[in-house]
């Protein structure tokens, strides 16, 4: 047993009057964003805790929420069937707010800029992989802008954005921003070809349809050269419990139709049940599941070819059955698992040591986020060359660098201040 005291929540947003279904904390710890199963998305400020924003970005459930371009622009994903890119508010503007209550004043609503028609069904929200490598070698250019946008798209870097496929719900497709054109289609489209599994059987294995999806890139370089090329990947998660990596092969084409060039790096299977979440550590390297059952499965995402199962899928055994959502702080070193009891249970990534439990909801956690970690050092370094932190302190900043944001059906939001967890 972990010799950590379980903390209580140090702030609760109560801005939500229907179960919180997504949330997203900004890379700059400044603004906490939330999304409901009415559609409404709120912006709260991590400084006052005050709502910034509040609108009705959809008419269904959400499914996730997430800052592009720096902070400029907010995704929203619904199960209306859309993905919505609005303009961020100008915080400058607010004067006036009430903390964390539910009874929310006349706040700005962001303006809308494009739209995307998309397939809910899945419950699987969107994977955003704003474009590095990639995006100067793989990316079509000159591509016109959404016809909706109502910014200059030739200011904006275009992103690559992963979504289930329009018609097929066990596919993916890969769409760019803000061109709003689809790059790949139906990746992962079954086709008879031998793959290496758990079960040791080959060809056609029906997945079901995809729970989890997280696109990213990574470099590889072949045996005959020691030219590094940028390669596409993308981790999808199934109703089966099956667990796929793949990469794109064919660099020198842009787009791909009917999963072709796709390549299975590997696929296996550790949950019985349909995944209910799935996290990718910051750097790419792991990614972590949950489901209904009692079990964590990790994966490697490093390996380019894999010839068993041990080299690159390890099963945690946990004593706590029905999980909802997964989060890994930015360090890699511990997760945060929600149940649907309610509870939020801490793990270490590499051991899968309990590390302690918070318990606040009443019912079931549906969403969990870190804040983005930062070093004392960081920290002095950027109160050197910025006065925008006059009203707080290096230790505050440190503090709020340790929190994690929770949310529920319970129409709540809890942020813990959790001790850092560093080896003495």
């Amino acid at each position: 047993m972990s010799n950590v005291k379980a903390p209580t929540p140090i702030h609760l947003l109560r801005s939500h009057t229907s179960p919180v279904a997504a949330l997203f904390v900004s890379p700059d710890n400044e603004r906490i964003y939330s999304g409901d199963a009415s559609g409404r998305a709120v912006l709260t400020s991590t400084r006052t805790l005050r709502a910034i924003a509040s609108w009705k970005a959809h008419e269904d459930g959400f499914l996730g929420i997430e800052e592009w371009e720096n902070g400029n622009g907010i995704i929203t994903h619904g199960r209306d069937n859309k993905l919505h890119v609005w303009n961020r508010p100008d915080e400058i503007s607010i004067t006036s707010g009430i903390g964390g209550s539910a009874a929310l004043p006349d706040l700005p609503t962001p303006t809308l800029r494009f739209s995307l028609d998309v397939n809910a069904l899945n419950y699987c929200r969107f994977s955003l992989l704003p474009t590095s490598i990639i995006g100067s070698t793989l990316l079509p250019q000159n591509l016109p802008s959404a016809s909706t946008s109502t910014t200059d798209s030739s200011s904006v870097l275009p992103a690559l954005i992963a979504l289930p496929n329009l018609i097929e719900s066990s596919e993916a497709d890969v769409w760019s921003l803000p061109s709003c054109k689809r790059l790949h289609a139906a990746v992962g489209k079954r086709v008879k070809t031998s793959i290496f599994s758990e079960n040791g059987r080959t060809g056609e294995d029906p997945t079901g349809i995809i729970m989890s999806l997280h696109l990213f890139e990574t470099t590889s370089s072949s045996p005959q050269s020691s030219k590094v090329t940028p390669e596409l990947r993308v981790l999808i998660a199934y109703e089966s419990g099956d667990v796929t990596l793949r990469r794109y092969a064919n660099i020198e084409r842009q787009a791909s139709v009917e999963g072709k060039d796709w390549e299975v790096i590997w696929n296996t299977k550790i949950h019985q049940e349909a995944i209910m979440a799935m996290q990718v550590s910051s750097d790419n390297r792991f990614a972590l599941t949950v489901s209904a059952d009692h079990i964590v499965g990790r994966y490697d995402l490093t390996v380019s070819c894999a010839s068993t199962l041990q080299d690159y899928s390890t099963t945690f055994r946990t004593k706590h059955p029905g999980n909802a959502c997964i989060a890994i702080r930015d360090d890699g070193r511990v997760c945060a698992v929600g149940g649907w009891d309610g509870k939020v249970r801490l793990y270490s990534t590499k051991s899968f040591k309990p590390l302690g439990t918070l318990k606040y909801h009443k019912d079931g956690c549906q969403a969990l986020r870190f804040a983005t970690s930062v070093s004392t050092t960081e920290q002095s370094e950027h109160d050197d060359h910025t006065d925008e932190d006059e009203d707080m302190s290096v230790e505050d900043n440190l503090k709020r660098s340790r929190w994690l944001v929770s949310g529920g059906k319970d129409k709540r939001i809890a942020i813990w201040g959790l001790i850092s967890f560093a080896k003495s």
